[in-house]
């Protein structure tokens, strides 16, 4: 079985993600961000625009996930904003084809929330401010796309949709599950063990180019 998560950019999905890889026994994430950025370093900095129109990036996922879906007993976990009908398709459309149990859900939130949630993912602006520009262009673009974003995800082919502004991540990774058909490990670990975990995974998914 593949879980996409999808949503906009600071949704939640790579937190989310890595909770239910945590609690689930065998599971692997195989995320479709990292072709991309190998893409963009390929090009020269003047023609880098989204990877997901590189046609590269769409069958190479499809092929990636196919082979991992193929080859792995347990749950494949893929976190990533897709809002293109047609990029869809061929991705997660594509393996559906293919005969795999895909699995699609989006995580969305209230305008201010995920906006919150920008400024505070990587530590915000003082992280951006030790490591350099990198991260607060990063944020920047997230944000400008926030709109188009959010709209886009809010349409029927997009769900199955799952609001998370009242909720935690444990909380969106059990009803994942639920949905999905899967047991989860129990949720352990306070408030305060849980936001350290859950700054860790930050951390090592800032990018510096």
């Amino acid at each position: 079985m593949l879980l996409w998560i999808n949503g906009p950019f600071g949704g939640g999905k790579t937190q989310t993600a890595h909770e239910i890889r945590r609690r689930l026994p065998g599971s692997v994430i195989c995320d479709p961000e990292y072709p991309g950025f190998g893409l963009h370093r390929m090009l020269p900095p003047d023609l880098r625009g989204d990877f997901q129109d590189l046609r590269a990036w769409r069958q190479g996922v499809v092929e990636v996930l196919d082979l991992a879906l193929t080859r792995h007993d347990c749950v494949v976990i893929a976190p990533m904003t897709v809002t293109d009908p047609g990029h869809f398709a061929e991705t997660v459309g594509r393996l559906r084809e293919l005969g795999h149990d895909v699995r699609h859900f989006t995580l969305l939130a209230e305008r201010a929330t995920v906006l919150r949630r920008l400024r505070e993912r990587g530590f915000g602006h003082l992280l951006g401010s030790v490591l350099g520009k990198a991260s607060l262009r990063r944020e920047s673009w997230a944000v400008q796309r926030l709109d188009h974003c959010l709209e886009r995800l809010r349409e029927p082919e997009f769900a199955e949709h799952l609001w998370t502004d009242r909720t935690t991540v444990p909380k969106t990774a059990d009803r994942i599950a639920v949905l999905a058909g899967l047991t989860l490990r129990p949720h352990q670990g306070g408030p305060l063990r849980t936001r350290l975990r859950q700054a860790g995974v930050g951390i090592r998914h800032i990018r510096f180019d």
